[in-house]
């Protein structure tokens, strides 16, 4: 039942303050009494989780509808293409969920704490705070800079003169045509409504306001000075009461520390298992791919802290930490998914207001503690507001760890404060996130390859990785948030890792079958394509996989050296990223440790030619930049339907089993992950070792049936091989010309989103958001797990005459989630 006592009363009878507006204003604000100079209410959100502890999910659902209707404003063109800041410290994780509304925008926060190596990309004042400037220290200085629209988002929007300082300072540094201003309530007085319009003007360029109600507080006269009387009387009596209750707190207190005494409990840690190098919050900027990580995250978070509560607990309060608001929003709506208990959210907050125990006015309690984040502007009281009393049967304070300190578990610090007011107290810590100072020294050593079985199911001898292991962070992400993120360019496909597909027992099937039937085809293709690169590139290579679909080829070459030549070649894997090019770091170590001109680059099959073309680009700028020569960007590879090389095994599209999984027929690793958080400058590219998957794990079983037929085939691979020796074996890119074909016949005007031969088409059904199937006419058995697996995502196979490939699979263009239906199924557009 809604409560028929506006908790703006008391402020409005004693002060003769008027709120008017929009219906919705009394059930959004209520009104308490600032203990500032400057302004004597305060507007006190209800849904903005600050000061009152509400659902998590009101509170994500008001901002994220806010993000949805700035994206409207803008058209997904220019949302595409928007930038959000959001204001310390009250709306920082109100800015962050319409950052998230806005669909794929990088977010910031403006911050009060100054973060030593980290240089201010701009400052401002909001002259009513109790604490005035702001700081602007994103990771990336271009984040601003480009030419987008720049949303700025504040809980309130009264006189504009935050905002509009904030948009002058920017807007002299990095110009622009449009700023759209976001705020739960628009609260300006008749004399401010004109100034956003003429400050558009006066800059030259458009300025939209976008706010869920509109209103404005009628002040009468003397009511600064009537504000501070009321709340010099009041305090004095709190203060008189506190006194007293200390007295007979001292005289009846025990000696025991504060943890150990009864009704003291400590605070029990809950290990979140945040994910490595995720920013906690938006203070350095927070990009959409680290959205993706943080979503697929939150869930394992979230059964971390569900576990940890009290059993019987029916009134839980996720307690968030000045700035740090989105991180612990966030973790408390996952919470709120699975415990039964009502949850609550709110947050600490250096804001001074008076408190009151009456159900007329906002602020009923207030916890006070000392500041526990060694603050640059020195110690001060900190506050929680509307915790005592609650009835909270359970507290979670989630702060970030430079705010675990001493302070924070003192007797009179937060934790001491909240155990006196609830049973239970859990304390979840944040990883601080620094962003990585730039080094001016290359290291002199790189780290020597990863090797099984501490890195792969491999055997140490088959191949060396190349990559760093970052099996410990959380990568994956749904494929249909993926998909979006890619292709709006929010977000690159190697900065996160598709969830590895679990195979069927009816697909595992398929799996076995076509490898029975293909292993000696394969086998004969891996003789034929040594002997070529013996015979032409090098007696003693190096041979150097291309991470993933090039490994298992790998180290089906090296078999073939050492059994039909006894040679023992050594091999490694290397990342290569498609925009990105291949890891310089790995170049320099293999130039290192061999000879370049002996380096032979290996994949498992050409597609269209992109990673030809992208391999050919890199080698030829890492020459440039390190004036290291003698690399061959000519890949070896098993198949070549797209003629895109000159050394290959076969020319003809067929199935190659190895494209039928993932990690577990490519010695449990991941594809490769490029991204600037994780990946340093002179780091090896990072991957993941699926341990947890031994149990599916095909990848020796794989090797092993395909090398049983080198001796029956090994006649036959080297007269196939003297045979490609006397060919003319030019690349006529025929595939490329197909792939541009396709591109345009089916109006998807993208051939990263077309992806020829059976390898890519399975990648397609495995990993992106398939549209549809080009097969064949007549194709066979080559096309079974295809059938199979787009039978099982709705994905139509269309028959196509005079295809150069036996397939194409093609990506579901201009993606959004509302592509798949709600059985996860592909649907046409």
């Amino acid at each position: 039942m809604k409560n028929v006592v506006w908790t703006g009363t008391w402020v409005a009878e004693r002060l003769g303050v008027e709120l008017v507006g929009d219906e919705r204003l009394s059930d959004l604000l209520g009104l308490a009494l600032r203990r500032n100079p400057r302004r004597a209410h305060l507007l006190v959100s209800n849904v903005l989780g600050k000061h009152v502890p509400q659902s998590p999910s009101v509170v994500y659902g008001h901002g994220f509808a806010l993000g949805r209707r700035v994206r409207e404003l803008l058209g997904a063109e220019d949302a595409g293409a928007a930038v959000v800041l959001g204001y310390a410290e009250t709306a920082t994780g109100l800015g962050h969920c319409v950052a998230d509304g806005v669909g794929l925008a990088p977010y910031l926060h403006s911050t009060r704490r100054p973060v030593i190596g980290v240089d201010t990309a701009g400052g401002f004042e909001e002259s009513h705070s109790h604490a005035t400037s702001h700081l602007l220290l994103p990771e990336n200085p271009a984040l601003l800079a480009g030419a987008g629209p720049l949303v700025l988002v504040d809980d309130e929007f009264s006189t504009g003169n935050t905002v509009l300082n904030t948009i002058r300072d920017l807007h002299a540094r990095y110009p622009r045509d449009r700023y759209v201003v976001v705020a739960l309530v628009d609260m300006r007085s008749a004399a401010d409504l004109g100034r956003l319009a003429e400050f558009a003007t006066e800059i030259g360029a458009r300025v939209d306001l976008v706010t869920a109600a509109r209103g404005t507080v009628n002040l009468p006269e003397g009511v600064l000075e009537k504000g501070q009387a009321l709340v010099a009387e009041h305090e004095t009596t709190e203060a008189t009461r506190t006194a007293e209750n200390t007295k007979t707190t001292e005289n009846t207190k025990n000696t025991e520390p504060a943890d150990n005494r009864p009704g003291h409990p400590g605070a029990a840690r809950v290990e979140l298992g945040w994910p490595r190098g995720l920013p906690d919050g938006g203070r350095h900027g927070f990009t959409p791919g680290q959205r993706i990580r943080l979503d697929a995250a939150l869930p394992a978070m979230a059964a971390r802290v569900a576990e940890a509560l009290p059993e019987g607990a029916r009134r839980v309060l996720v307690l968030g930490f000045e700035e740090l608001m989105y991180a612990p929003l966030r973790l408390a709506r996952e919470l709120e998914q699975v415990v039964s208990a009502e949850v609550r959210y709110s947050t600490t907050t250096r804001s001074p207001v008076l408190a009151l125990d009456d159900p007329g006015y906002a602020i009923r309690t207030r916890l006070v503690f000392p500041a526990h984040d060694d603050p640059d502007d020195g110690p001060g009281e900190r506050y929680a507001y509307n915790v005592a009393g609650a009835g909270f049967d359970a507290v979670v304070a989630v702060v970030d760890s430079a705010a675990d300190t001493p302070a924070l578990h003192a007797p009179d610090g937060l934790l001491a404060q909240l155990a006196e007011h609830t049973p239970s107290v859990l304390l979840a810590v944040v990883p601080s996130y620094v962003p990585a100072r730039p080094s001016t020294e290359r290291p002199s050593m790189l780290p020597e390859p990863l090797r099984g079985p501490a890195f792969s199911s491999y055997a140490p001898d088959e191949v060396g990785w190349l990559l760093q292991d970052l099996s410990d962070v959380t990568l994956e992400a749904p494929t249909e948030e993926r998909e979006e993120a890619i292709q709006s360019g929010g977000a690159h496909y190697a900065e996160s890792l598709p969830v590895e597909y679990q195979p069927s027992p009816q697909y595992q099937e398929l799996f076995q079958t076509a490898l029975g039937t293909s292993a000696a085809r394969i086998a004969q293709a891996v003789g034929a394509v040594t002997e070529l690169v013996l015979a032409e590139r090098s007696p003693h290579p190096v041979l150097v996989s291309l991470a993933r679909a090039g490994t298992p080829v790998g180290v089906l070459m090296r078999r073939w050296a050492q059994h039909r030549h006894g040679l023992d070649l050594p091999h490694y894997a290397v990342s290569i990223v498609r925009g990105r090019g291949i890891d310089a770091n790995a170049l320099r170590w293999l130039a290192a440790h061999h000879d370049p001109a002996d380096v032979v680059f290996v994949d498992g099959w050409t597609g269209k030619g992109a990673i030809t073309r992208e391999l050919t680009e890199a080698i030829r700028e890492f020459e440039s930049a390190e004036g290291v020569t003698g690399f061959d960007p000519e890949i070896a590879v098993l198949a070549d339907p797209g003629s895109c090389v000159r050394t290959y095994g076969t020319r003809e599209d067929f199935l190659i089993p190895s494209a039928c999984l993932n990690s577990t027929v490519s010695g449990l690793i991941s594809r490769t992950v490029l991204r600037s958080d994780l990946v340093g400058e002179y780091d090896f590219h990072g991957a993941k070792f699926y341990r947890e998957l031994a149990g599916s794990d095909v990848s020796v079983d794989f090797l092993d049936a395909v090398a049983a037929h080198f001796p029956d085939v090994a006649d036959a691979a080297c007269a196939q091989a003297k045979e490609l020796l006397a060919t003319d074996r030019t690349p006529t890119w025929e595939g490329w010309a197909a792939v541009e074909r396709i591109s345009e016949e089916y109006e998807i005007h993208d051939v990263n989103l077309v992806k020829p031969g059976v390898g890519e088409t399975t990648r397609v059904l495995l990993r992106r958001v398939p549209w549809k199937i080009l097969a064949r006419a007549g194709a066979g058995t080559d096309l079974d797990h295809v059938r199979l697996l787009a039978q099982q995502r709705g994905v139509p196979v269309e028959e196509v005459d005079e295809l150069p490939y036996t397939c194409v699979g093609l990506i579901h263009p201009k993606y959004t989630r509302g592509a798949t239906g709600a059985d996860g199924k592909a649907v046409t557009v």
